[in-house]
């Protein structure tokens, strides 16, 4: 699989993610066969959070005998110094590692919650705290919004950014552009989410995939559109959705990626219309 750089670093990445909600709910034995799979399929950058059920205590043991050569990334939603110290000491304990390669302030959505990330006794204090003790090397977030996303790249050097990349919200609300710019502008990688997505739920429309809250693509053949929309961008790597065959469609799509040409970006444009994207989301 494709490696890129990660940042300003010389770390390299694999183009696809783990997104470790996958073993959320699974047994051990699926858990270690999963991530397995993933790692003899080139994957060598896994991400996870404790908002993701038992995740954690299934991807710990699952990627203990690798950990050595991996990239793992881990995230809280804590906004205090001392509830994120507390959650990333679980985190470390529960993933059976003794740090983490990146830690991410986790779907930061209000400028409120930038402005208390950053008050006296906000979680960016204990993230600063934690890499000096080298229980992490690299400090990034996860956000939701891009107004969000454009102030903390205006508060803080951030190694990374995790964001919707999708194809949908960027033509049809043009959601993203703002955020790659910026980060580019910084010299941040970018590391995208819902990559996936096709479309938001409809009003009582049941979920097909329970840990999907919205409709993903629903073949190989848009999955493969997807992510080389996504790929095509200045993105280093995009994070699977929480279920294994979507995470094989997305690795089967790394190695038949070609960056879109003009027309092929057009098309998408095209395809994109009538579909009800799922950022931003209305409030």
């Amino acid at each position: 699989m494709e490696k890129r750089r990660y940042g300003r670093t010389n770390v390299k990445l694999s183009v696809i993610g783990f997104g470790g909600i996958i073993v959320m709910n699974e047994s051990q034995e699926a858990a270690n066969r999963i991530v397995a799979e993933a790692i003899e399929r080139g994957i060598n950058y896994f991400d996870v959070a404790p908002s993701y059920g038992d995740a954690e205590e299934r991807l710990g043991p699952a990627l203990e005998p690798y950990r050595d050569s991996v990239f793992l990334a881990c995230k809280t939603l804590k906004r205090t110094k001392k509830e994120a110290l507390e959650e990333l000491h679980q985190s470390l304990k529960r993933l059976r590692t003794d740090h983490f390669d990146l830690y991410q302030l986790h779907a930061v959505s209000t400028l409120d919650d930038v402005n208390q990330i950053f008050s006296e006794g906000g979680a960016i204090e204990a993230f600063l705290e934690a890499r000096e003790q080298g229980l992490i090397k690299y400090i990034g977030f996860s956000a939701h919004s891009e107004e969000a996303a454009l102030a903390l790249l205006d508060r803080f050097d951030f190694d990374s950014i995790l964001f919707p990349i999708n194809w949908v919200c960027w033509f049809q609300r043009g959601f993203g552009p703002r955020v790659v710019e910026k980060a580019k502008e910084k010299n941040v990688a970018i590391l995208a989410i819902k990559t996936l997505a096709k479309r938001k739920l409809k009003e009582g429309e049941k979920r097909k995939r329970p840990k999907c809250w919205y409709a993903p693509v629903e073949s190989f053949d848009e999955a493969l559109m997807a992510v080389r929309f996504t790929l095509s961008l200045p993105v280093t790597a995009a994070v699977s959705p929480g279920y294994a065959d979507l995470l094989w469609w997305m690795c089967d799509a790394a190695e038949m990626f070609k960056p879109l040409s003009e027309e092929e970006m057009k098309s998408i444009a095209e395809k994109s219309v009538g579909l009800e994207p799922i950022f931003p989301q209305r409030r």
